[in-house]
């Protein structure tokens, strides 16, 4: 097995640790949000990538036909997707009223605000 001709895991280990760093590294909580996302397409890719049968036709039925892709897996990602958009529409609301209440997206400059009073 060609490890080169894997490049859509490779595609899938760069966004999840592009997301990770993102994540973990930004005191911004837009950022943050960002990151998540990014780790979050990652997973996607990764799940679609797994549905993927070479070779493998759309599950119809027809002669001389043997090997079908799993079509549960892309579906269940367009679900993610949309779970996905929602989730960081309400993260960014969050971020939003943040700001009106501490004046800063900054998680250290929030903490610092929270200890003073």
């Amino acid at each position: 097995m060609n490890v080169l001709g894997l490049y859509n895991y490779w595609v899938v280990v760069f966004l999840m640790m592009v997301g990770f760093y993102t994540l973990i590294s930004r005191g911004n909580l837009v950022k943050k949000v960002v990151g998540l996302s990014i780790f979050q397409t990652s997973a996607i890719i990764f799940y679609i990538s797994l549905g993927k049968v070479n070779g493998g036709t759309a599950p119809i039925l027809e002669e001389g036909i043997e090997v079908y892709s799993n079509p549960v897996p892309h579906v269940l990602m367009l679900t993610a997707i949309v779970v996905g958009i929602a989730t960081m529409a309400v993260a960014l609301a969050f971020v939003v009223r943040i700001h009106e209440a501490y004046g800063t997206v900054e998680e250290d400059d929030i903490h610092t605000q929270e200890l003073e009073t």
